[in-house]
């Protein structure tokens, strides 16, 4: 018996749901609201359906498109910096360099600035190769101004990411010494290993208390961050993947929350760092994300 195409493509539609939004439980909501949909259609019509992958991608973008509009009022009253939800992700995903850097906190933040129509085609075409004539039908847009609108979208994201490509091995070894330096607050440490123009931001969502401004340059930032031995005498942290690279989480905080860290190393050094507290963003950071293209 064939495998269902819903089944088949899951984890593809949830990648794309996730890309689209940076939210893994919108993203799971997404593809429920699509396997409802393709539940219910008549088996004689599924047969008739002649690529069943696109077909499902298309129903997972306009139901990722929809949550996305409706999410700019929310995003506007957000209290303090909104960041993706992190995903706990597997060693196969880090070894996917594609795959890896299309889930990267450093992509998601840069894909946060497009606007809605923009996100969608620029996921759909440059992450998972959709051909345009498949988006246009997505996003209900002639091809012509899809075709547009990926080029306008490839070259903002082109202007914002990351210009180097760092190995996993290099990543590793700059986050293990900056993990190191943290856990004994050592400042020099840090300072060594934090790019000069450094910049941390926190989201803890009004519930978990973070800093509710970025905070730039390698000085600032290494004494916030050396004070976290006084923390709480619990505290520990916990090296783990995270959206397909080397971070961390933070546990037995005194506050109760916990917290998860991720990075965006260049040139040898840290550039950025993520920490997310929002304890609604940390749901689904226990289980390993079904991640694929």
């Amino acid at each position: 018996m064939l495998e269902d195409p819903f089944v088949a493509h899951r984890r593809l539609l949830f990648t794309v749901a996730y890309e689209m939004l940076g939210s893994a439980a919108e993203a799971e909501d997404v593809v429920q609201d699509t396997w409802i949909r393709w539940d219910a259609i008549a088996p004689e019509g599924r047969a008739e359906v002649r690529d069943p992958r696109a077909y499902l991608v298309r129903m997972t973008t306009r139901k990722a498109l929809d949550r996305l509009r409706a999410n700019a009022r929310r995003r506007e009253d957000y209290v303090g910096e909104w960041l993706p939800e992190p995903l706990l992700t597997a060693p196969d995903v880090a070894e996917d360099v594609e795959l890896a850097e299309s889930v990267s906190f450093a992509m998601l933040t840069v894909l946060e600035t497009l606007g809605p129509t923009e996100r969608a085609v620029f996921v759909l075409r440059e992450v998972f190769d959709v051909p345009y004539g498949e988006i246009a039908q997505a996003v209900e847009k002639s091809e012509a101004a899809v075709r547009q609108i990926a080029h306008r979208a490839r070259e903002h994201v082109a202007a914002r990411r990351p210009r180097v490509a760092v190995s996993r091995d290099e990543q590793q070894e700059v986050v293990e010494r900056f993990l190191a330096a943290v856990s004994g607050g050592d400042l020099q440490g840090l300072l060594d290993a934090l790019a000069p123009d450094v910049v941390m931001v926190a989201d803890g969502g009004g519930i978990a208390q973070a800093v509710t401004n970025p905070v730039a340059g390698a000085k600032k930032v290494a004494n916030l961050l050396r004070t976290f031995p006084k923390f709480g005498a619990g505290a520990t942290i916990v090296p783990v993947l995270l959206n397909g690279a080397p971070g961390a989480r933070i546990v037995g905080l005194d506050d109760g929350h916990e917290t998860a860290i991720l990075f965006t190393v260049e040139d040898g050094r840290i550039s950025r760092i993520y920490a997310v507290r929002n304890p609604e963003k940390l749901s689904s950071i226990d289980v390993e994300a079904a991640l694929g293209r």
